[in-house]
């Protein structure tokens, strides 16, 4: 079981040197919206998926008060194998990316004061 000793915005907050994994998130949810853990998980898993696909779709996902996240294109280029020195094409890409929200930013530097 997660142990969350601060809330910052009603939302608990991990310390640095802990981390927050998915049965983590799973346990809070369920909790927090009085569900099953069966179901929280199926509520993660949806969001995630949602997340997941609209990025897919090229869709930008805004969040307000957390952020957003997008696609970033990386062209093809050359590269080295780091064994044999050897030139290798990198084909292009797309990555996704996040941007922290001005809230959630002002959250995370009040625990810092």
């Amino acid at each position: 079981m997660a142990s969350h000793p601060e809330l910052v915005g009603g939302l608990p907050v991990q310390p640095a040197n802990e981390g927050l994994t998915k049965a983590d998130l799973v346990e809070d949810v369920a909790r927090a919206a009085q569900v099953t853990k069966k179901q929280a998980e199926a509520i993660v898993n949806l969001v995630f998926q949602t997340i997941i696909d609209s990025l897919r779709d090229g869709c930008k996902i805004e969040l307000r008060g957390f952020g957003s996240f997008r696609i970033r294109n990386r062209g093809a280029r050359l590269g080295r194998n780091p064994k044999t020195g050897e030139r290798v094409e990198v084909p292009p890409k797309r990555i996704p990316y996040f941007k922290p929200g001005k809230e959630l930013k002002e959250q995370l530097n009040q625990l810092a004061s």
